[in-house]
């Protein structure tokens, strides 16, 4: 008798956890917290880096993804009168 597959464990805020090198859209939808149709649409509009096709399915390459995320990564301002 086999044992059951480990069930998959959430990461903590703060906590890295490592990716598969290719990520399906429901990893990438997970990720970005947004909606599987939100991830489709984003990718028809080439909005998202690293696009796979491998005939009918769909992966995104994780490193590329990772790295346009830090590109888009915003500055927090301070509010006003708060100091840095």
């Amino acid at each position: 008798m086999s044992s059951p597959p480990p069930s998959p464990r959430r990461s903590t805020p703060g906590e890295r956890t490592t990716l598969p090198d290719l990520l399906t859209v429901d990893e990438v939808a997970e990720l970005l917290r947004i909606s599987r149709d939100a991830v489709y649409a984003k990718i028809r509009r080439g909005q998202l880096p690293g696009v796979i096709r491998m005939s009918r399915r769909l992966r995104i390459d994780a490193a590329k993804l990772l790295q346009w995320l830090d590109h888009r990564r915003a500055v927090s301002l301070p509010a006003q009168g708060e100091q840095r």
